[in-house]
């Protein structure tokens, strides 16, 4: 996910909610919209009042001047007639980007808040700051913030060939590049090494930036690299890799959706190894 065009971040809600406010509502995990599968909407904030559904409110700031509205509901909270719960994954490609984008963001922050009700440290039952996006413990002063977790991503290359693995979760059939969850004190570029070496069992170098992504699964941020192979023979930790071959880049098999920083990193590699094929020797 990204901050959408259009979109100014802000924490602090207006003394006067503007009407037309539009409420990115969850219940767990699941959000709140009408309309159909194939083109779904989100509820104006005043349309949950009216229904008489209650909610913990977070002001996400406005897009194109709209105000947006991150809620926590019930766990019981009602379906309103007309309207339904649906998960995030599920409204790929249907819910409009920015919309699907800001979901994300209110997703991450409901998701803290519901996680946060009390002092990690304490137990003490927590309060929100009022100048940041944080909740405080009254009794022994311990702030916690939406809660972030660096992750990388990487597509290893040996000449013209694309490493490629797919999950035990993943379809039949669909790769993706490497990825895997930064340990305390680790660099991004030493979690690459490590989980390339955990995951396939062998070694990279010439590790490269390529770009980053919100992902609200639950709340990650995805770093992407391109790196080189450096030595040493596949050999796959199974619990995590259920399949990972070198593939030609004009023949890479299923890859994930383009809304994925995944899709775009294979794509820009293989357009690159194309570039590079084509030059004359």
């Amino acid at each position: 996910m990204y901050t959408p065009e259009g979109f100014a971040p802000k924490h602090v809600a207006p003394a006067m909610l503007p009407s037309g406010a539009l409420a990115f509502a969850f219940r767990e995990s699941r959000l709140l919209v009408g309309g159909t599968e194939a083109a779904p909407t989100i509820p104006e904030s005043s349309a949950l009042t009216e229904w008489g559904i209650e909610a913990s409110r977070h002001y996400l700031g406005e897009l194109n001047g709209t105000a947006c509205l991150a809620m926590l509901l019930a766990d019981d909270a009602p379906e309103p007639e007309g309207w339904r719960y649906a998960g995030l994954r599920s409204l790929f490609f249907r819910l409009p980007d920015a919309l699907l984008a800001i979901a994300a963001r209110a997703f991450q922050v409901v998701e803290w808040d519901r996680t946060h009700r009390y002092c990690g440290r304490c137990g003490t039952p927590t309060r929100e700051k009022t100048a940041e996006r944080a909740k405080e413990c009254p009794a022994c002063g311990y702030v916690a913030y939406p809660r972030v977790t660096p992750a990388m991503m990487v597509l290893v290359t040996r000449g013209s060939e694309l490493l490629l693995a797919r999950s035990p979760r993943f379809p039949a059939g669909t790769y993706s590049a490497l990825a895997g969850f930064v340990e305390a004190g680790e660099t991004i570029e030493d979690c690459v090494r490590r989980e390339v070496r955990e995951e396939v069992g062998i070694e990279v170098g010439d590790i490269r930036y390529f770009a980053s992504q919100s992902w609200a699964f639950p709340h990650s941020l995805m770093i992407a690299y391109n790196a080189e192979y450096a030595g040493g023979e596949l050999k796959l930790d199974e619990a995590e890799i259920a399949e990972a071959r070198w593939f030609p880049w004009n023949a890479v098999p299923n890859l994930p959706p383009s809304i994925s920083i995944s899709r775009r990193l294979i794509d820009a590699t293989v357009a690159r190894l194309a570039r590079d094929a084509a030059r004359p020797c």
